[in-house]
C-alpha cells in the first residue's frame, strides 16, 4: 500500500516544468490552417465531400487521403461482412465449445466421491463457493469490462482529453475496491445466500424484497442494454453485419455454455475473455507509443496533441488542451461516473454472486486485485486509442465518437483490416463476458427470489437447475429484443444510457449497503430511501433539463451534463438521508447472528462450503475473516483516497502537461497494463496449476484438504446441525433413546432449523436412507461413537462426515 502511495506521489516530480501555454511552431507543434480551426468533417460536408483536411497530412492504411472526408467510416465497413459473421457465429461458437469442453473434463476429473457435489443446484448457481482469488479477479475484470469500458472511455478521451480516461477508470474502480468489504461481510454474516435479495428478505421482509427486486432487475436491464448497444454498433460499423442481427446473436452466443455450466462456466470463460482483451490492449499500447506508426513515441503524441488543441480547443479545459486535469467537462463526467457506477456494482446481482462463489480468503483478494487490474483497461486503453484519434487528426465525427467508434477507427488506421478485426473481436469478448454473468444473475433472481419465494417454496435442486437454464435462455433472447427497442429511440446512444443509469438505480445503493452494514436500518427506512431517492432523482433530472431547454423536455435536453449530474447526485445522496430519517426514531437493532441462521435456511441442497464454521483451511476461518476485514477496510479506503483525491491533486500543478510529465503519465499506463495482464492471465493459471495438470493427466492431484486444516477443526456439513448442541447429540454408548426413523430431526434434537424425513439419528436406532445431497466423504468415517476408524484412517480425505464425530 505504501509503495502505491509513493508511486502516485512521483507523479508530481516533473511539476517544475509545467507549460504555461501552447505556442504554435515551437517544440514540434504544428500550426493548423486558419480556415481549418474548429472545422469538422460532417459540419463542412456538401454532397458527400467536405472541405476538412488532415493537419498532419496522414493517409489511410492503404495510402488514400483523408482530405474531403465527411466521416471516418463513411458508411463503408472496414471488414467484409462475412468476417463479421465469422466473429459472432464462428469464433463465438468455437469459444462456446471450448468452454463447454473445459466444464465437461473439469467435472469428469473430480473424484467419484465428490461427483454428486458438482451436480447440485448450489454448485450450478454458486460455483461450489470455492473460486480462488486469481480467477475471482479475472471474473471481476471480465464482468466489469462492458462495451462502454472500451468505447465510452475512448469517447471521453477524444472529447475531453486525458481527464476523461482517468475519471472513467478511477470513478469505476473504487466501487470494486469498496465492494471487497462487502465480499468479506457476506462470508462473515451470510455465507449461505444465493442472491443479494435474500439478505433484504431476511432483514426487512416481503415488501422490501419486492422493491429491491424491481431495482435489481432494472439494473440488469440497463447493463445488458449498454452491452449490446455498444457491441452491435461497432460490429455493424466495422463489418456491415445487420445491427439487429448482431443485437440478437451477441447475447445468444453465450447462452449454450452458460446453460451447461451455470456460474462456473462464467468463471472458466472469464479467463479466455480477459486474455484476448489484455493481449489487444498491449498490442495497441506498443503500436502507438513505441511504433512502428506515424506516432511511435510519447514525444510525437505530445506534439500532435498540442497541435490538435490549436485546431480543436476543448471548452472548459485549461488552455483548451487535451493534456490537462483542469477540465470542467472531465470533472462533471467523473462525478456522474462515480455516482452511476455505484448502482451498477452494488445493485447488480452478478457482483454479489461473484463474492458468494469465491472462497472466503479469496473474496477480498480477488476484488482488490480485480479492481486494480480493471483500472488498466479504460485508463491505458483510452489513453492510447482515444487520444491517438486526436493525435492522428482522423475524420471522426462526434456522432461516431458518441456511438463508440473511436477505438475501431484508430485500430483501422494503425493496423488496417487486422486492427478492425482485433478491436471487434476484443469487444465481442468483452460483451459476451459480461453477458454470461448477467444471464446467470437474472436467472438466479427469477428462480430464488420469484419462483422459490412466491410460487414453490418446496422447489428441489433439480428444478432449480432446470429453471435456471430456462431463465438463462429466455434472458438471452429478451436482452437482444431490448437492445433493438433502444436502437429505435431517436437520440438514445451508448453515452446517453451510460450517464443516465445512475438516475434510475443510484437510490438503491445506500439501503443495500445498510442491509449488511447498519443494524438499525428498518424496512420502512430502506423502502423510503430507495423509492424517495428515485422520485427525487427524476424530479431533479426533469427540472434541470426543462431549465436548460427553455421549458422543453426531450431526449436531447435530458442529455445535458447538468441534468445528468443533478439526477445522479440526488439519487445517491437523498436515499441515505431518507433511510436514516425514517429509521432512527424506531431502530431495528438487528442481531447479525439471526442473519446467519435465517439465510442458512435458504439452502436448497447442502453445500459444505456454505457455512462460516465449517471451512477447512485456517485462512478461510471466521477468525481469519475478522482480520481480513480490518485490513481490507483500510486498504480500500487508502486506494480510494489515492484514486479520487491524491492522484488528481498531484496532477493539477501541471496544468498543461509538459512533454516530460506526459512521458511519465504514459509510463504509468504502460506499467499498469502489463501488471494487470499478469494478474488476470498468469495468476489464475498458477493458482489452478495442480488441478490443470490433473485434468490433463500430467500429475494426479491430492484432493485432501484436511492435511491443511486448522487446529481443532471438526467437519460438519449438514444444514440440520447448524447451531445444535453437539455435546447432547453424542450421548454415551448405550444411552440412545428410541426414536422412529421417520421422525423429523428437530424432534430428535431440539434446535435443528430443518428436518430431513428418513434420516436416522446419529447414535443408533433404525437405519433410514441417507440424504443424497450430503456426501459420505470416504472410508475413514467411524460408524458409531467410540468405534475405531475403518482401514486405519481418521477423518475422510474430503467431504463432511454425516452425524458422527471422529473417534477420540
Amino acid at each position: 500500500m505504501n509503495r502505491a502511495v509513493v508511486l502516485f506521489a512521483l507523479l508530481a516530480l516533473p511539476c517544475a516544468s509545467a507549460m504555461e501555454g501552447i505556442v504554435c511552431g515551437e517544440g514540434g507543434i504544428t500550426c493548423p490552417a486558419k480556415d481549418q480551426i474548429l472545422k469538422t468533417p460532417d459540419g463542412s460536408c456538401v454532397n458527400g465531400v467536405s472541405t476538412w483536411t488532415n493537419m498532419f497530412g496522414y493517409k489511410t492504411y492503404d495510402g488514400k487521403s483523408y482530405d474531403g472526408s465527411c466521416s471516418f467510416f463513411g458508411g463503408v465497413p472496414a471488414l467484409a461482412e462475412g468476417l463479421g459473421w465469422f466473429i459472432i457465429v464462428g469464433l463465438g461458437g468455437i469459444f462456446s465449445l471450448a468452454v463447454s469442453a473445459a466444464i465437461y473434463f473439469g467435472e469428469k476429473s473430480v473424484p467419484a466421491r465428490h461427483q454428486e457435489e458438482v451436480k447440485t443446484s448450489e454448485h450450478f448457481n454458486s460455483a461450489g463457493r470455492i473460486i480462488p482469488s486469481g480467477l475471482c479477479a479475472c471474473d471481476i475484470v471480465s464482468k466489469w469490462t462492458w462495451a462502454t469500458t472500451f468505447l465510452q472511455s475512448s469517447n471521453v478521451a477524444y472529447a475531453y482529453g486525458i481527464s476523461g480516461p482517468f475519471w472513467y477508470a478511477s470513478g469505476a474502480t473504487i466501487q470494486i475496491l469498496l465492494f471487497s468489504i462487502f465480499a468479506i461481510e457476506i462470508k462473515r454474516k451470510c455465507p449461505s445466500i444465493h442472491t443479494v435479495l435474500e439478505v433484504v428478505l431476511a432483514r426487512w421482509g416481503t415488501a422490501a424484497h419486492l422493491v429491491f427486486l424491481f431495482f435489481c432487475i432494472m439494473t440488469n436491464f440497463i447493463v445488458t442494454a449498454m452491452l449490446i448497444l455498444g457491441g452491435a454498433a461497432v460490429v455493424n460499423a466495422v463489418t456491415g453485419v445487420n445491427i439487429y442481427a448482431a443485437s440478437m446473436l451477441i447475447p445468444i452466443s453465450v447462452v449454450f455454455y452458460t446453460m451447461q455450466g451455470g456460474l462456473m462456466a462464467c468463471f472458466i470463460s472469464s479467463w479466455g475473455h480477459v486474455a484476448v482483451i489484455y493481449l489487444a490492449l498491449l498490442i495497441f499500447l506498443w503500436k502507438v507509443y513505441a511504433g512502428p506508426s506515424e506516432l511511435g513515441s510519447t514525444d510525437k503524441v505530445w506534439e500532435n496533441l498540442m497541435s490538435a488543441a490549436l485546431k480543436y480547443p476543448v471548452p472548459g479545459n485549461y488552455d483548451g488542451t487535451f493534456l490537462t486535469m483542469w477540465s470542467r467537462s472531465g470533472i462533471f463526467f467523473g462525478i456522474i461516473n462515480i455516482v452511476g457506477n455505484f448502482g451498477t456494482v452494488f445493485v447488480d446481482q452478478s457482483y454479489w454472486q461473484g463474492a458468494i462463489a469465491a472462497r472466503p480468503s479469496a473474496t477480498y483478494k480477488g476484488y482488490l486485485l480485480g479492481g486494480v487490474a480493471w483500472f488498466a483497461i479504460p485508463f491505458s486503453m483510452a489513453t492510447t486509442l482515444g487520444l491517438a484519434g486526436r493525435a492522428l487528426d482522423l475524420p471522426i465525427t462526434m456522432n461516431e465518437s458518441g456511438s463508440g467508434l473511436v477505438p475501431p477507427a484508430v485500430a483501422v488506421h494503425l493496423l488496417g483490416p487486422g486492427g478492425a478485426f482485433l478491436v471487434t473481436f476484443q469487444l465481442f469478448m468483452a460483451v459476451t463476458a459480461t453477458g454470461s454473468s448477467e444471464q446467470v444473475a437474472v436467472a438466479s433472481l427469477c428462480v430464488y427470489d420469484v419462483y422459490k419465494r412466491y410460487f414453490n417454496p418446496a422447489v428441489t435442486g433439480k428444478q432449480i437447475i432446470y429453471l435456471s437454464r430456462v431463465g438463462i435462455a429466455i434472458w438471452g433472447v429478451i436482452s437482444g429484443v431490448l437492445s433493438i427497442v433502444l436502437l429505435n429511440i431517436p437520440g438514445i446512444n451508448l453515452g446517453w444510457v451510460y450517464q443516465a443509469m445512475g438516475n434510475f438505480i443510484g437510490s438503491a445503493v445506500a439501503p443495500i449497503v445498510f442491509a449488511l452494514m447498519w443494524k438499525d436500518c428498518t424496512a420502512i427506512g430502506a423502502i423510503g430511501g430507495a423509492l424517495g431517492g428515485l422520485l427525487g432523482s427524476m424530479i431533479a433530472w426533469l427540472v434541470i433539463a426543462a431549465e436548460v431547454g427553455g421549458g422543453v423536455i426531450n431526449v436531447n435536453t435530458l442529455a445535458n451534463e447538468n441534468a445528468f449530474l443533478g439526477g445522479n447526485i440526488t439519487a445517491l445522496f437523498l436515499s441515505p438521508v431518507l433511510a436514516m430519517l425514517l429509521s432512527i426514531p424506531n431502530p431495528q437493532n438487528y442481531d447479525w447472528a439471526d442473519l446467519v441462521k435465517t439465510t442458512e435456511g435458504y439452502l436448497i441442497e447442502e453445500d459444505r462450503h456454505a457455512h462460516a464454521d465449517t471451512q477447512m483451511l485456517e485462512e478461510d476461518s471466521p477468525e481469519a475473516m475478522d482480520k481480513a476485514l480490518y485490513w481490507t477496510n483500510r486498504t480500500g479506503a487508502v486506494m480510494t483516497f489515492v484514486l479520487l483525491v491524491a492522484w488528481p491533486l498531484l496532477a493539477l500543478p501541471q496544468r498543461n502537461f509538459s512533454k516530460s510529465y506526459w512521458g511519465w503519465w504514459v509510463a504509468v499506463a504502460f506499467i499498469w497494463g502489463h501488471v494487470a495482464t499478469f494478474i488476470t492471465v498468469v495468476v489464475p493459471i498458477w493458482e489452478s496449476r495442480a488441478f490443470l495438470m490433473h485434468v490433463l493427466g500430467i500429475q494426479k492431484m491430492d484432493f485432501s484438504a484436511t492435511e491443511r486444516g486448522r487446529e481443532g477443526y471438526t467437519a460438519d456439513g449438514s444444514v440440520a446441525m447448524r447451531g445444535a448442541d453437539k455435546s447432547a447429540m453424542y450421548p454415551a454408548t448405550g444411552a440412545a433413546k428410541e426414536v422412529s426413523p421417520m421422525a423429523p430431526v428437530e424432534q430428535v434434537f431440539p434446535g435443528y432449523p430443518m428436518a430431513y424425513p428418513g434420516m436416522y439419528p446419529p447414535y443408533g436406532g433404525s437405519a433410514g436412507p441417507m440424504p443424497p445431497m450430503m456426501p459420505m466423504g470416504g472410508m475413514g468415517m467411524p460408524m458409531y461413537p467410540g468405534s475405531p476408524p475403518m482401514m486405519g484412517m481418521g477423518m475422510p480425505q474430503m467431504g463432511m462426515p454425516m452425524g458422527y464425530p471422529p473417534a477420540v
